[in-house]
């Protein structure tokens, strides 16, 4: 297979390049790919100022996400269980799709924009259908950020109706920390994505005889947590408010979290596909271990307060039995004792 590339450039002493998919150019030969595109040539005027581009050219079909069929037409991959890094490229997140009968909808498109673009080859070799949807489960970083090409060929994006605002406060900031960390070349060209369809509560999407329960919850993992349940399989992509071996991150309520998880597992479903592990959870039983980190977060947050512990000491004690159970302890641990402490001792 050939698709179409487009070099993109950030404009400076010295150009920052990464070559760019520009979907919907696919063809089985080189000049099948030049024909589509001397047919219908793409509309570059999107590009994000102080970005130059060359080409369109076409050339072999680059690198497609891994990922794995959990249920008929539901594919979940997986990401790694680590911080995000040049070596990774960013790739510590789960993402999926799930294919109905008159398209696809996406859910999570991972840290940068050439994840958003393997995601497309995925699915791409699997079915010929239209991107209708993007449903992102939450604001942070690790999830949204590959959305440009999706959004490109039209795909409307659903998010919880606080999303836009905090991810408005917080991108900038976010794309700093993912260029110094990962390489600034892969976000050349990135696009913040804008939610065209917020939901304050429940919605449904219909992909054509398979549909889909989007649910907005209060505070708990963040401030604008969205679940997504594919009736026909008893599918939940859960986003993060499930974590399973990657230590939790708590970004929102503690006990919002919890309240929210108790209220998760008495749902019936078939699996859970977590925002980190995984990638598919047998459920209840797959929420046991988060629902024990934070009873014990909680339950030690509160006994550091009442024996007048400093926050700085705290974050030396709480939770620290877990410490064996999840990877990655050391980096979140401290962060969610600091969250749990702030939000429990003004109760």
């Amino acid at each position: 297979m050939f698709e179409a590339i487009l070099t993109v450039c950030l404009m400076g002493a010295e150009p920052v390049c990464r070559d760019r998919l520009v979907p919907g150019y696919a063809a089985a030969s080189e000049a099948g790919c030049r024909a589509a595109l001397a047919e219908t040539p793409p509309d570059l005027a999107g590009l994000a100022e102080g970005v130059d581009a060359s080409g369109p050219v076409c050339r072999a079909a680059g690198e497609a996400l891994e990922v794995a069929e959990v249920a008929p037409g539901v594919f979940a991959h997986l990401g790694r269980v680590a911080e995000p890094d040049a070596a990774n490229r960013g790739d510590v997140s789960n993402l999926g799709f799930i294919i109905g009968g008159a398209g696809v909808a996406v859910i999570d498109t991972g840290s940068a924009p050439w994840m958003g673009e393997a995601l497309w080859r995925a699915i791409r070799a699997r079915t010929d259908l239209p991107v209708t949807h993007v449903i992102l489960t939450h604001m942070h970083p690790d999830h949204v950020f590959g959305a440009g090409v999706l959004m490109e060929r039209g795909a409307r994006v659903w998010g919880h109706a606080g999303l836009v605002r905090a991810l408005a406060d917080r991108q900038a900031n976010y794309l700093e920390s993912l260029r110094a960390l990962v390489g600034e070349a892969e976000f050349v060209g990135v696009q913040v994505p804008g939610v065209t369809d917020p939901v304050a509560e429940r919605a449904e999407i219909d992909l054509g005889g398979r549909v889909l329960d989007l649910r907005a919850w209060p505070v708990a993992h963040t401030g604008n947590d969205l679940t997504v349940l594919d009736r026909e399989s008893g599918t939940l992509f859960s986003g993060d408010l499930v974590f399973d071996r990657h230590t939790p991150a708590l970004d929102g309520s503690l006990r919002g979290w919890r309240a929210v998880l108790e209220e998760m597992q008495a749902m019936a479903v078939a699996r859970v596909i977590p925002g980190h592990g995984g990638p598919s959870l047998e459920w209840p039983r797959g929420a046991h271990p988060l629902a024990r980190y934070l009873k014990v977060l909680e339950r030690d947050t509160r006994a550091a307060i009442d024996e007048g512990a400093r926050l700085s000491e705290a974050v030396e004690t709480v939770a620290q039995s877990e410490a064996g159970a999840w990877q990655l302890f050391d980096a979140y641990n401290p962060r969610n004792a600091t969250v749990a402490y702030t939000e429990l001792e003004w109760e």
